[in-house]
């Protein structure tokens, strides 16, 4: 190891780096930072052509590929709009080998960044980026990639990535045309694109995707929003984590995460049709219904005998009253109202002197009209004005109210206590949730 002064900083302010030359030297170099987690300030200039202070530190050190004795050159300097960097760059003089690259001067970030860039002028192509080594540079229009780890990291331009990308498939093409001819040709139509590409005769689509969040695509009209470009953060995968060697930690924020996912999702799984027995498919989803709770839909597909069911769970316990919707229907809008029957439902409607007890037709997420579709031509003539009753002991069915969130002058909700009978019904009776944890302990 070998301590260096760093232009333009105190003198008791030092860099350690390896002795070696080139990548080597540099992946030995951590963050530079005054003790915390951020990199120590005034020691990181902001990155300007124009200022002539801005000088790097030379360092002597091993030619990894003949070695001899090279120069390794450090900049410390800042992105404008982004944050602190290090860029290496090695020569040596024996064997005249050179190589460059960047690492960033913080630490890995919380999330991962995608950069997402319509290119539309070669004023596009000069855009200042820092890709790290870790990160995947794409254009989905030629369907090329540079995959993350293939190449060190650099502080280049768009253009000067895709050079960077012909000088490798050019390297050794001469004895790919000797030794396979077809592969050759291939590459060389290839490298003709690439040129092509970079005067932007038609727009294209730069991807510069990074799990680590330190790659950077410039913003010439910072801090004005760029229409031309996307930024996007994420949350990293546990495989991303683990290429980058950390270990994410589960948090309420991942299991929030997960029943969002949940939500998103529908779910498949086998089962066997109710009508033929044969194999059928049910889906299954979490939905949320505004201005009520979660229910769990459940939809089975028989593709043999063409028979279709579905169903609704609640997704909560047993309420601690019961619920006693009555809505007047006084118009055919209320038709096509929300309603969530649960299987512990009871259905009555007064005028027809029509009552559907519990369980007859088991959980149903439907319209107002799709559950009265049996008496639908008296309902729909509009030749009888009803009460719709939904009694639900268990608290989990549901009407929409098309006044939310204030009151719908046609419907009354009403919270009651359970009579002894309809607990007994739901099974609450014998169940008992008093001290039982003491006594489940007491027990052990």
């Amino acid at each position: 190891m070998r301590r260096v002064e760093v232009p333009g900083y105190r003198k008791r302010k030092r860099v350690w780096v390896a002795a070696e030359g080139g990548m080597a030297g540099l992946g030995a170099l951590g963050p530079v930072s005054d003790g915390g987690g951020e990199a120590a300030p005034g020691l990181f200039r902001p990155f300007s052509a124009e200022d002539e202070e801005q000088l790097p530190a030379e360092i002597e050190s091993l030619c990894m590929a003949c070695h001899s004795n090279g120069v390794t050159r450090l900049l410390l300097t800042k992105i404008p709009f982004f944050k602190e960097i290090i860029v290496s760059s090695f020569t040596c003089s024996s064997c005249s080998w050179t190589n460059s690259e960047i690492q960033s001067a913080g630490r890995i970030q919380d999330q991962g960044v995608c950069y997402t860039l319509t290119v539309q002028s070669k004023q596009d192509m000069n855009r200042e980026v820092v890709k790290t080594d870790c990160a995947t540079a794409r254009v989905p229009e030629l369907d090329f990639e540079i995959p993350a780890f293939s190449q060190k990291g650099a502080l280049t331009t768009i253009e000067g990535l895709i050079d960077r990308a012909i000088d490798g498939l050019e390297q050794d093409q001469p004895i790919r045309r000797e030794t396979n001819p077809d592969v050759g040709v291939k590459i060389d139509e290839f490298i003709s694109k690439l040129k092509h590409l970079k005067e932007v005769a038609s727009a294209f689509t730069f991807v510069l995707d990074d799990p680590s969040g330190n790659s950077f695509v410039e913003n010439p009209h910072a801090p004005q929003r760029d229409e031309a470009l996307m930024v996007a953060h994420y949350r990293r995968t546990a495989q991303q984590s683990a290429l980058l060697g950390i270990q994410e930690e589960e948090s309420n924020e991942d299991l929030t995460d997960s029943v969002d996912d949940l939500r998103n999702e529908v779910l498949q799984f086998a089962t066997n049709c109710p009508e033929c027995n044969a194999s059928a498919t049910t889906n299954m989803k979490l939905v949320q219904i505004p201005h009520f709770k979660e229910v769990i839909i459940m939809a089975t597909n028989c593709d043999t005998c063409g028979h279709r069911t579905n169903e609704v769970k609640s997704g909560g316990a047993i309420e601690l009253l019961g619920t006693k919707i009555t809505l007047h229907v006084t118009d055919l809008s209320d038709m096509i109202r929300d309603v969530l029957k649960s299987e512990t439902c009871r259905v009555e409607i007064p005028e027809l002197e029509f009552e559907l007890g519990m369980g007859v037709l088991g959980g149903k997420f439907t319209t107002l009209e799709g559950l009265l579709k049996d008496i639908q031509t008296l309902i729909m003539d509009g030749q009888l004005r009803i009460h719709f009753v939904l009694d639900d002991p268990a608290g989990n069915s549901y009407l929409q109210n098309v006044y939310a969130p204030e009151e719908d002058p046609e419907m009354q909700v009403e919270r009651y206590e359970r009579l002894f009978e309809q607990n007994e019904e739901l099974g609450l009776n014998d169940m008992r949730t008093e001290s039982y944890e003491a006594d489940g302990s007491s027990t052990r």
